[in-house]
């Protein structure tokens, strides 16, 4: 079979946690109107403290912990950016490349740091049964859950007095400023959520993959980015909260079947970076590319 039930399996599990970068993306980007390049460095930081963590026995804490890293990762970020005047395209850019040294410190100057027998947060949830289907499907059923909580959270966040706060900052600053909200606040605690929830995706590949290695965020700003432009191209860029959550969702599963099909005819894993810029320059070009062939089919009818 060209698509097996593992292979699908696999796609949905790696794109829930794909999805959880995707959604720090869509608060940073198309909520908050910044775009924030510490993505790559950020990621890996929640898989170091992770994997570090869950060596020394504490895999829910490593979690946890993970997603604090980020929240200070965010935090360094906006405090570029609102403190220190510095753009936001070249703040991300320089805790992103602060933060490759800081990883390397967090696995004990190592490369490449391996977590295999010791316990994570899915060989415990897999071992609350021993039937032979929830030992299959465990994994994908827990991560199931962590997103589903993840988004329930981001949604009820930005209906908050606090989230709608950040909302106007990104839709209008200026008005935002006028009415006394102090601006700087809202895109701290704005890049703070975001990254939260990177770090979380980190230290869940952590857990989910049992290593980290230092390289493994590279890329995965453009693999947020091609799962966001997505997902909006689906639902619509413009719209409710929860169906941009939802083209989240769809965008980073769409992605990740796109990479098992790309995998299934034997593309090299060395093109997948160049996959990942197509799929993100044909999913903006679409729209432009539907109203071309529209015009087309017009110009058409009128001959």
């Amino acid at each position: 079979m060209f698509i097996t039930t593992t292979i699908v399996q696999t796609a949905l599990e790696v794109g829930l946690i794909y999805s959880l970068v995707t959604l720090s993306l869509y608060l940073s980007f198309t909520i908050l109107n910044v775009c924030d390049l510490s993505t790559d460095g950020c990621y890996t930081l929640g898989c170091a403290v992770a994997a570090m963590i869950t060596i020394a026995g504490h895999p829910i804490l490593a979690l946890l912990a993970a997603m604090a890293a980020g929240i200070a990762s965010g935090f360094l970020t906006a405090f570029l950016q609102t403190r220190l005047g510095i753009e936001s395209i070249l703040a991300g850019i320089i805790v992103n490349t602060g933060l490759y040294t800081i990883n390397l410190v967090v696995m004990g100057l190592s490369s490449n740091v391996s977590i295999f027998g010791v316990d994570t947060v899915f060989t415990l949830w897999k071992g609350i049964s021993s039937n032979p289907v929830w030992e299959s499907w465990s994994k994908l059923i827990l991560l199931a859950i962590i997103v589903a909580i993840a988004c329930l959270a981001m949604y009820f966040f930005l209906n908050t007095k606090l989230g709608l706060s950040i909302r106007a900052t990104g839709d209008n600053p200026a008005m935002v400023k006028s009415s006394s909200i102090n601006t700087a606040f809202t895109i701290t605690v704005g890049l703070c959520a975001a990254n939260a929830c990177t770090g979380l995706a980190g230290g869940l590949i952590a857990q989910y993959n049992k290593t980290c290695d230092i390289n493994l965020g590279t890329g995965m700003v453009t693999i947020a980015l091609a799962s966001l432009v997505i997902g909006e191209s689906i639902m619509g860029r413009k719209g409710s909260i929860i169906k941009g959550i939802i083209g989240v969702l769809v965008g980073a599963l769409l992605y990740r079947f796109i990479v098992a099909i790309a995998l299934r005819l034997n593309v090299p894993t060395e093109f997948f970076k160049l996959v990942s810029a197509v799929i993100v320059a044909v999913a903006i070009a679409a729209p432009r590319l539907k109203e071309y062939a529209k015009l087309k089919q017009a110009m058409r009818g009128e001959d």
